[in-house]
């Protein structure tokens, strides 16, 4: 754990570092019409031939966590998780990197205010403010949280500044060399938040995904002191059966918003969760899809929602036709699209649910070693949940360019301030308290490792999903994986039983038991990095 740096300034000082809100200038909280008018008219985007407004990022065409930093101040510094994802910055250059953003956002010619709500629950939600250079940021930023005039705003609490938290996007002022060497900074780039001040400063940087994420930092720092478990995954419900509802955790790319924009079930949300006292409610108020591949057999819900009023971030349109090619890895894999939550047919608005019968972990096994479908037992969920195995697919952090084997503590580490044992056992309370049902759900590889084998078939995982959430899959008759441990049923409606067991889709049986080794001491040699029952550890591979 660093030690607290000795502050030059004090902790909440912005003096001289304040962004002129006043004035024709500034356009606050303005309609997505209007919005995607300054876009074109400001030359920022195109529209596509579905309605969508199509705008580029630069070089920055993913999350840059290597460019983020903490402001380090004696009221937050024994809660945080140092280290990893934490990089602390002292509050002087805090400042000096405020003054650069302010300097920067003052010289304009325009400004886009919004002001809304994180947080579907008005009991605990957050006042935010983002102030950008861009209309296409302003439109991305209302499309994804609760605008004040939403119907999800609800009459309370009424919005305020005070108390809330600022998002000052200045990501087209990139670091000079001098600023860099003054900051103590490689990157043209900063990405800099302080929970003390309740601000997040964003230079160099136009990927939009930065002001969504750091304002799921903020909940994930602030909703534990309230008793509310703060979750990185999606969350929908039966429509005939309200007591049905399922949470699925995972990184990017995993599956959370494909898999959760299910015709047959009402959706809450496709990523940001909290799990209160009273159930589960969504963090945003719109969703963010990768649409790599996107179509409209596979995801229906997902083609339909992308129209007038969504954005399409780095997305390749023919010249003439303007027609999306969603295949296109032109200027990168991670092709986003961002869309209110009511695009999505029977969308429960506001996005509040009861407790959720089944929590799924979405895991992107790269190695192609892992069941496709297994039962955890407590230990086993808390043992998957704390290390969070995934791929890292191409695309979604800068200089990941195909899949890579990643441990991400709790599903997403680099949106956690506090230690990851704080989520861990906050979710084995909340499933023991209400008796969920955990399952690890592989939505990776099959058949051989990534470059020799193939991802799963989108039907098989629906069929298992399926199969979880109407009961069926709850007494079939498991076999335990001989390395893993985890539970695999012996048949899945829909599903070729060969499909089941990892070891059976590989031409050489040798070489999965090599692999399925290879993944087994990762994963022991990742635990270690964390604090855990014995039985919980016992959980885990064997090696």
């Amino acid at each position: 754990m660093p030690t607290l740096a000795k502050p030059t300034t004090t902790p909440t000082a912005a003096a001289g570092h304040k962004i002129n809100l006043t004035g024709d200038r500034v356009h606050r909280n303005v309609a997505p019409a209007r919005l995607v008018e300054l876009a074109l008219a400001r030359g920022e985007g195109v529209l596509a031939s579905n309605g969508g407004l199509v705008c580029l990022t630069g070089d920055r065409t993913g999350r840059s966590p290597k460019d983020k930093y903490l402001e380090d101040t004696a009221p937050i510094h024994d809660k945080i998780g140092w280290g990893g994802f934490n990089t602390p910055i002292t509050p002087a250059n805090f400042d000096v990197l405020l003054g650069i953003a302010t300097e920067h956002m003052n010289s304009l010619k325009d400004l886009f205010v919004f002001e809304g709500f994180v947080g579907a629950d008005p009991s605990h939600r957050l006042c935010a403010r983002v102030i950008s250079e861009q209309a296409w940021h302003a439109l991305f930023i209302r499309t994804l949280f609760i605008p004040t005039d939403s119907p999800a705003a609800g009459k309370s609490p009424v919005w305020k500044a005070e108390g809330g938290w600022t998002i000052i996007n200045a990501g087209k002022r990139r670091l000079t060399a001098d600023e860099q060497a003054g900051l103590g900074v490689k990157s043209p780039v900063m990405i800099a938040q302080s929970l003390t001040r309740k601000m997040v400063v964003i230079v160099g940087s136009e990927y939009a995904g930065e002001m969504k994420k750091s304002l799921f930092y903020a909940m994930n720092f602030d909703m534990p002191e309230a008793g509310v478990f703060p979750m990185h995954c999606s969350a929908n419900v039966d429509k005939k059966d309200p007591a049905n509802v399922a949470l699925f955790f995972g990184l990017s790319g995993t599956g959370k918003t494909t898999l959760s924009a299910d015709p047959n079930r009402a959706l809450i949300g496709d990523d940001e969760h909290g799990w209160s006292d009273r159930g589960v409610f969504n963090f945003e108020g719109g969703c963010y899809a990768k649409c790599i591949k996107l179509s409209k057999e596979g995801e229906p819900q997902i083609w339909n929602a992308v129209r007038f009023g969504s954005v399409l971030e780095n997305l390749d349109i023919d010249p003439v036709t303007r027609i999306p090619d969603y295949d296109s890895t032109k200027y990168t894999e991670n092709t986003r699209a961002t869309y209110p939550i009511d695009f999505i047919p029977d969308a429960i608005i506001p996005s509040i649910a009861g407790h959720p019968r089944n929590v799924i972990f979405l895991t992107s096994d790269a190695y192609g070693v892992m069941p496709p479908v297994s039962k955890l037992s407590r230990e086993q969920a808390m043992y998957y949940f704390i290390n969070g195995y995934t791929a890292k697919l191409a695309g979604t952090e800068l200089g990941v360019t195909e899949p890579q084997p990643n441990f991400s503590a709790c599903f997403g580490s680099p949106f956690l301030p506090r230690p990851p044992k704080v989520y861990a056992e906050m979710l084995a309370a909340k499933v023991a308290e209400h008796n969920a049902d955990v399952w690890l759900l592989n939505t990776g590889w099959t058949g051989g490792p990534y470059g020799v084998g193939s991802r799963f078939k989108l039907a098989y995982t629906r069929a298992f999903v399926n199969a979880i959430l109407n009961g069926t899959l709850r007494g079939a008759r498991f076999t335990p994986d001989p390395v893993f441990g985890l539970p695999i049923p012996s048949e899945v409606a829909g599903v070729p039983s060969e499909v089941l067991n990892p070891r059976n889709t590989w031409k050489d049986g040798a070489a999965y038991d090599a692999k399925a080794k290879e993944l087994a001491a990762r994963f022991r040699a990742n635990d270690q990095k964390f604090e855990m029952p014995a039985a919980v550890r016992g959980a885990g591979p064997k090696v």
